[in-house]
């Protein structure tokens, strides 16, 4: 049995654009800082250094993996820093060659030198890097960290310790597969997000759990709305133009809304036929992933690449489907996708890296669907089976973005998940389950599979696909 995994572990708020080469190396490197702390070097640390392996190093420049590092480093907390700090700080450092540790003493840093691109990989897993630490009594301390998708980071020998001491999940319905959160729902005559809701219960209060869940809502709304209402290019290179942002206006015409709540309500207000559906599911995703994109604040939905999909999803619903729903729908949807994603990770995996785009737009169109199936009524086998009909035809999937940047083709495949999405929740609640024949553990089983037998050129690499047929130069 796995170590029990939260709404709040699957559903994160951080700094885009990639949640497994961003946020995971910016949580590696306060890792690091509390470890030094723990040994009492801290204070005495003089220098850092930083080796990035993988697809870390592959893709690190295009995912602002350096960037995170610096931030991570620094002190600052991605939930919270504010957004137009980044640049100062990473300026500042780039600029001074200093980097203020932890936020409390100053040591000498040189980006260029200190953050050091491996191509080779680590046997662990594809995204690792290790800091090292130089002490004014000329010791060192040494720490390497692999960031496993979604804004997860794990060390090798925590994993192993875990593995032999079989540590149990303390829920009082501990899930690793569909199967047995299928059962749970049958014996306890519950609903998925019910399930879920016991678990949460059991680890924190009510209150507490309303309050985290709707500020996730918050961020994936504000992120929605900050999409919509800003124009321009990406940065990175590829002088990609946002899209959202003349999306929103032929749709809905000048903004006046000054708040993302109001916003929400005024869309509900508008007639909307079905080719208008699509461009305002479309609209939503590619709004969040121009955020992201632009190093802004988004939810990671599993991952930040895949950060469109569950929002627009939701939003759909919200807006189209159920002009009455409110906090209690919002956090029914997230609970049941967030169970969703913790089935794929523990049995398959959420990072690109490892498995493909599959692994991030397949794993989130699921969650969507499923979350979306049981709002709209659906049973728990129902739900189960949306996820598996998204997973389905997400199989085999890469992950190719272009000069390593999370934008082409990213950003648009957030707009392909979410409508999957909506698709396989209506196949779903379509279909008597007992006319399934393929389970969501074995759509599991399959993607897993598929991800071993997958080229890693094909993984999170920027060394095949569309990655290297179109020059970024051309672009």
């Amino acid at each position: 049995m796995e170590e029990c995994i939260s709404v709040f572990d699957m559903l994160k708020i951080g700094i885009g654009p990639s949640s497994s080469h961003t946020l995971g190396p910016w949580r590696a490197a306060e890792r690091f800082l509390a470890e030094l702390k723990t040994e009492n070097l801290f204070q005495n640390t003089i220098r850092i250094k930083v080796a990035l392996f993988g697809s870390l190093s592959l893709t690190g420049k295009g995912h602002a993996t350096d960037s995170a590092i610096l931030l991570g480093l620094s002190g600052q907390d991605p939930e919270y820093i504010p957004i137009e700090n980044i640049s100062k700080i990473i300026k500042g450092i780039n600029k001074t060659h200093e980097l203020v540790l932890g936020n409390e003493i100053n040591i000498s840093f040189h980006p260029d030198k200190d953050i050091q691109f491996n191509k080779n990989f680590l046997p662990f897993h594809a995204n690792a890097l290790t800091f090292t630490a130089f002490t004014g009594d000329k010791k060192e301390y040494e720490a390497t960290f692999y960031s496993i998708g979604g804004g997860f980071v794990v060390k090798e020998e925590r994993i192993n310790a875990k593995k032999k001491s079989a540590i149990k999940c303390a829920f009082p319905y501990p899930i690793d597969k569909a199967e047995e959160l299928l059962a749970y729902t049958i014996s306890e005559n519950k609903k998925i997000s019910e399930i879920v809701y016991e678990n949460e219960k059991s680890m924190r209060p009510e209150t507490e759990i309303h309050q985290e869940l709707m500020r996730i809502w918050k961020t994936m709304l504000e992120s929605m709305y900050i999409g919509c209402h800003s124009e321009g290019i990406l940065p990175g290179g590829l002088h990609v133009r946002r899209r959202a942002f003349d999306m929103h206006q032929n749709l809905i015409g000048l903004s006046n809304y000054h708040n993302p709540q109001s916003w929400l309500e005024q869309i509900r207000l508008t007639e909307v036929k079905f080719r208008q559906i699509l461009k305002w599911v479309s609209c939503f995703a590619l709004a969040v992933n121009e955020v992201n994109a632009s190093l802004g604040r988004v939810v990671t939905a599993p991952t930040n690449g895949s950060a469109g999909v569950i929002p627009a999803v939701l939003m759909y619903y919200l807006v189209i489907e159920n002009h009455d729903a409110g906090e209690k729908e919002i956090k029914q949807f997230l609970m049941v996708a967030s169970e969703i994603g913790s089935i794929f990770k523990k049995g398959s995996t959420i990072s690109a890296a490892m498995g493909g785009c599959q692994a991030e737009i397949g794993v989130s169109s699921a969650m969507a669907a499923a979350a979306l199936c049981e709002l709209m009524g659906g049973t728990p086998a129902q739900v189960l089976m949306a996820a598996e009909i998204a997973m389905e035809h997400h199989l085999g999937l890469t992950c190719d973005p272009i000069g390593g940047l999370v934008q082409i083709p990213c950003i648009e495949r957030n707009t392909m998940g979410a409508i999957k999405a909506i698709n396989a929740a209506e196949l779903a609640l379509e279909t008597n389950p007992k006319n399934a024949k393929v389970p969501l553990d074995k759509v599991v089983d399959t993607m897993w599979k598929t991800a071993k037998d997958m080229n890693n050129k094909y993984k999170e690499t920027s060394e095949g696909g569309l990655a290297i047929t179109v020059n970024m130069a051309d672009c």
